[in-house]
C-alpha cells in the first residue's frame, strides 16, 4: 500500500512537470467551475437546476457512448438532456466516446476514442466540445502531449488550485463527493482559492439525495455554490475560464445552440 502510494505520487509529479502548456492567470477576483463527469441525468436535472437557481452555469463532460444506458451513477444522459444543457447556456465538454480508461487500451485506441467523442458531439449538436476531461483521471505522459495538442484544455483529477500559472494540458480539479460532512474540505479549498486569487475546479458525477460514491447530494452542491458566491467568486464554465486565461474575448464561447 505504501509503495503504491509512493508510485502514485511519483506519477503525479512527473505528469504535472512535463509537456506543460502554460498560461498566466490574472484575475480581478477568483474563479470557480463546477463540472459533471460522464453526465448522468441527475447531473443536469439536479446539478444544472441548482446552478441555474444561483444564476450560474457549469460544464458537463459527456461520453455519448453512455447515452440511454444505466449504471451505478443512475440513468445516463439522453439526447433531450444534451439539448437542454446547451439551451440553458451550460458548456458541453468531451469525455471520450466510450468512457474508456487510457490504462486499459493502447494509446492509439484511446486517442481515437477521444477524437470520436469530440466528433460525435459536433455531429449531434454543431458544438465543438474542445475542453476534455480524462475518464477516471487516467492519463499517461505521452497522452498528455498528444491529447493536449488537440484540445483547448484537458482536465485531470489532481487536486489543487489553478494559478497563477495554469497548465492547460492538465488542469487541476477537486472531487465534490458525499454529503454535508464533506463541506469542510470544500470550504478549505474555497478559502485557499480566495487567498491565491486563482481558479478552482470542482467535479462530481450524479447529484441526488443518496448519491453513488462518485456523486454528491443536492444539499452539498448548493451549499458550496452559495459559499463561493458569498466569498465573491465568479462561477464560470471551464471554457470561459480558459478564455480568460488566454486573455481572449469570450462572449458566449461556450454557449452553443443545437442544430
Amino acid at each position: 500500500m505504501i509503495l503504491r502510494s509512493q508510485l502514485g505520487q511519483l506519477r503525479r509529479s512527473v505528469l504535472c512537470s512535463v509537456y506543460r502548456r502554460q498560461v498566466s492567470l490574472k484575475l480581478e477576483k477568483p474563479l470557480v467551475s463546477f463540472c459533471f463527469d460522464d453526465f448522468p441525468r441527475t447531473a443536469y436535472t439536479e446539478g444544472g437546476r441548482i446552478l441555474q437557481s444561483f444564476g450560474a452555469r457549469g460544464t458537463f463532460y459527456a461520453a455519448l457512448g453512455l447515452m440511454n444506458t444505466t449504471n451505478e451513477l443512475g440513468d445516463q444522459l439522453t439526447r433531450a438532456d444534451v439539448d437542454s444543457v446547451l439551451s440553458d447556456g451550460h458548456e458541453l465538454g468531451s469525455h471520450t466516446f466510450s468512457h474508456c480508461s487510457s490504462r486499459r487500451v493502447s494509446s492509439d485506441v484511446f486517442e481515437q476514442d477521444v477524437l470520436q467523442g469530440r466528433d460525435a458531439i459536433q455531429i449531434m449538436t454543431g458544438c465543438d466540445a474542445g475542453n476534455f476531461s480524462y475518464p477516471f483521471g487516467h492519463v499517461a505522459v505521452m497522452l498528455k502531449k498528444k491529447i493536449g495538442a488537440q484540445m483547448k484544455s484537458c482536465r485531470s483529477i489532481y487536486s489543487g488550485v489553478n494559478g497563477p500559472v495554469v497548465d492547460l494540458n492538465l488542469l487541476r480539479a477537486n472531487s465534490l463527493y458525499g454529503d454535508m460532512g464533506q463541506l469542510g474540505v470544500a470550504e478549505e479549498l474555497l478559502q485557499k482559492n480566495k487567498n491565491e486569487r486563482g481558479w478552482l475546479i470542482f467535479y462530481t458525477h450524479d447529484v441526488r439525495p443518496n448519491p453513488s460514491p462518485f456523486g454528491c447530494t443536492p444539499s452539498l452542491l448548493g451549499t458550496v455554490i452559495e459559499t463561493a458566491l458569498e466569498k465573491g467568486f465568479s462561477i464560470v464554465p471551464v471554457a470561459e475560464a480558459v478564455s480568460r486565461a488566454l486573455q481572449v474575448e469570450s462572449e458566449d464561447t461556450y454557449a452553443c445552440k443545437t442544430v
